[in-house]
């Protein structure tokens, strides 16, 4: 008996700019946090790793890199690892993580790197609904 091959999530054939598009989102904040606190612009790299590191081993993960796009599970998955890990390596490298900068820090990556995949599905469950009715 066959069975239909399950459908391709559209742009789960590209990975590598999802990746860059999470890889934007961990930028941007970083670059918000550091323009906020009055950081040098030298100290950049410095402040960016943990997160990017973060970041990269989510995407190590097979079920990210086969279903980029989704918000669950794919998208808490790669806002939680970035977070936990850029932490965690904040705190063992001296990089400080007092105060309200953990929460400060998953809120802001939950709104983007959740974010635009909330976006997308929004567009694609209208766009789905719209498709019903032609």
């Amino acid at each position: 008996m066959d069975t239909a091959p399950e459908p391709i999530v559209p742009g789960a054939t590209n990975p590598l700019k999802w990746f860059a598009l999470d890889l934007a989102c961990v930028v941007v904040f970083t670059i918000i946090g550091m323009a906020m606190h009055g950081s040098p612009v030298g100290e950049f790299l410095l402040t960016v790793w943990p997160f990017v590191l973060g970041l990269a081993i989510a995407w190590a993960l097979p079920g990210v890199r086969s279903l980029p796009l989704l918000l669950w599970p794919t998208g808490v998955i790669v806002w939680a690892v970035t977070t936990v890990v850029g932490l965690a390596l904040r705190a063992i490298t001296g990089g400080g993580v007092s105060g309200a900068f953990p929460v400060v820090t998953a809120a802001v990556l939950a709104v983007l790197i959740l974010g635009w995949r909330g976006v997308l599905e929004i567009k694609e469950r209208r766009h789905e609904r719209q498709a019903r009715y032609l």
